[in-house]
């Protein structure tokens, strides 16, 4: 053998540097981050990282590994209009994270990441329309807007079980009306229908108030008669208290105009307040 060696360098080296390949080429180092599909002559036969990550082996030349992500990712959907059902016209932004949990059926179905992220676009973008088509623009500034999103999940991980692939969460990015006359006239009808509602709101409260005034009024008067009729001292006193507050003070709170009054201390207008016998 060293004798060959000696005579044939150049082909001992050559063979000694197909060994040492051949021999790296059997051993797989699986990152936590990856799993990989061993596939043999074209044929997917084992699945490397899928429990744990670590040192594993293939056949030099005779199996190919092929790396799948194991990590959470993205399908972004590009901005698309959605019709609601109080016909306003929305700008749509969404996305969606999903993880690989079959990798030997989304190396069969799709080989790549990439083809199951392309795959589900199309899919987001029909579910978004059939879930935002059947609501009104309020509903995605309310709590219903989880509800939504759950929806869209749900259907859009049926699609992606058949590439291996489970949807973890959806979420709209923006929900914008589209900015000009749409979004001017979106904003009047808003505006238009709040001031009608306030007008609605303060018509009931003026409405109530008046029941509950002249509920309170003729029960004063049927207190105040009752009093009157036991005791005429305190309707006298009860008209010169009317009669100071409208003088002094006004009618309904408000303070009248400046006016002179001189009075003597005598004058019996003032006997109120001198505490002097009536």
């Amino acid at each position: 053998m060293i004798e060959i060696v000696r005579n044939r360098p150049l082909i001992s080296g050559f063979a000694i540097l197909l060994l040492l390949f051949t021999l790296l080429g059997t051993f797989v180092i699986v990152p936590e981050t990856k799993q990989a599909v061993v596939v043999r002559f074209g044929m997917p036969i084992r699945i490397l990282g899928a429990t744990e990550a670590g040192i594993n082996w293939r056949l030099p030349f005779a199996e190919n590994v092929h790396w799948i992500d194991k990590r959470v990712l993205d399908v972004d959907m590009e901005r698309q209009q959605v019709l609601s059902t109080d016909q306003l016209r929305l700008e749509v932004d969404a996305f969606a994270r999903y993880r690989i949990t079959d990798p030997l059926r989304m190396y069969i179905r799709a080989r790549t990441e990439q083809r199951v992220s392309e795959a589900l676009i199309p899919i987001l973008g029909s579910q978004l329309r059939n879930e935002l088509g059947q609501r009104p623009f309020a509903a995605l500034l309310s709590p219903e807007r989880q509800g939504v999103m759950e929806n869209v999940r749900r259907g859009l991980n049926i699609v992606a079980r058949q590439y291996g692939a489970e949807i973890i969460d959806v979420r709209i990015k923006k929900a914008d009306l589209p900015s000009g006359t749409p979004l001017q006239s979106a904003y009047d009808r808003m505006r238009t229908a709040r001031l009608q509602e306030a007008r609605s709101i303060r018509a009931q409260g003026a409405k109530q108030a008046q029941i509950i005034r002249a509920e309170a009024d003729a029960e004063a008067s049927k207190t105040y008669a009752a009093s009157f009729g036991k005791d005429a001292d305190f309707y006298e006193f009860y008209r010169a208290m009317q009669s100071y507050q409208t003088t002094f003070i006004g009618d309904g709170g408000e303070k009248p105009s400046p006016t002179t009054i001189i009075l003597s201390p005598n004058n019996d207008y003032l006997k109120e307040f001198t505490g002097r016998a009536r």
